[in-house]
């Protein structure tokens, strides 16, 4: 039998677990949902020993459908997954309806479907991973990390990074942030770790008021026992990364990997192996050696409230 979080899949029929101990809903959204479908997806197909190729040619579909179908990447359908079922040998009633089941809730779209319009494609996979991670580590040069801005200063970054869009479309914006923020505060929230440098800080981006407030919002959420603000100081003589913001989140499914996340311009990238997870885990290691304690970031905050 094998675990994953509250969900409990037999990959034995003979364990004859009822449906209610096999499938239990879990919070996280859609997304975590595919990747837990997909993982145990991986393990029954490797379970029969049988290729990506093999399982793609049953549903009529490329191998690299099936690879992003284990990896969570994509929604299946059910048909699919029955299918797959099928060759795989998963012949009980019980099972497979769990398993079919899964792959229904996995395909519900999340709270974040409604900013449809101002969501690109490749940030809503984030937006459903950030909604079920259990850890999210970030690092961040240029600007104050989304999670932790305040309502006019995402306007502000908004309008200076998409310059053309709508006024609408930055409202839009700016209130999937505020919503993403929520997860800050909820039941069960995630543990966030921000490593920030100071000139982000210090990055004057209008009026002295706004850039007051979101320091003055910093001395605030940073009071919550998940939230930890490590700040880089100006006087660092290295700079790991520099340039490169990421994002490491970790999930409370023991067989889902850590996910690392880097935006650029038109697009992201997610990393998943586990050659790439250990270089920016270590990248991440340095670059808290190189910022002050958690205990000096309050401080450092009032340092900057009062120069601005």
């Amino acid at each position: 039998m094998m675990a994953l979080g509250r969900i409990m899949i037999s990959a034995d029929p003979g364990d004859g677990l009822p449906v209610k101990d096999m499938f239990a809903p879990q919070a996280g959204g859609p997304t975590v949902l595919r990747m837990v479908l997909g993982a145990q997806m991986r393990k029954l197909r490797q379970a029969g020993d049988l290729s990506v190729e093999a399982a793609a040619y049953a549903i009529r579909a490329s191998g690299s459908k099936i690879s992003r179908l284990e990896r969570g990447r994509v929604p299946c359908r059910q048909r699919d997954i029955a299918d797959l079922l099928t060759l795989y040998g998963v012949h009980g009633e019980e099972e497979r309806a769990a398993l079919l089941q899964l792959a229904h809730q996995a395909s519900t779209p999340g709270w974040w479907h409604r900013y449809s319009d101002v969501l690109p494609s490749w940030f809503e996979s984030y937006v459903g991973l950030e909604e079920a991670a259990s850890r999210i580590r970030t690092y961040e040069i240029q600007f104050v990390p989304g999670l932790l801005q305040t309502e006019s200063y995402a306007r502000t970054v908004i309008s200076r990074v998409s310059p053309e869009a709508t006024a609408q479309e930055t409202e839009q914006r700016v209130a999937l942030r505020m919503t993403r923020q929520a997860i800050l505060s909820r039941p069960e929230a995630p543990q966030y770790w921000a490593v920030v440098h100071e000139e982000a800080l210090r990055r004057p981006l209008g009026r002295q008021q706004l850039m007051r407030s979101q320091i003055e919002h910093l001395l605030q959420v940073t009071q919550l026992p998940n939230v930890t603000l490590r700040v880089i100081p100006l006087r660092a003589e290295s700079m790991t990364g520099e340039g490169n913001p990421f994002t490491i989140l970790r999930f409370s499914e023991p067989e889902l990997p850590d996910v690392v996340y880097l935006e650029h311009l038109t697009g992201a990238i997610y990393l998943d192996r586990r050659s790439d997870l250990d270089r920016y885990l270590a990248v991440m290691d340095r670059l808290l050696l190189e910022a002050g304690p958690p205990a000096a970031t309050a401080g450092i905050l009032r340092d900057i409230h009062g120069d601005i």
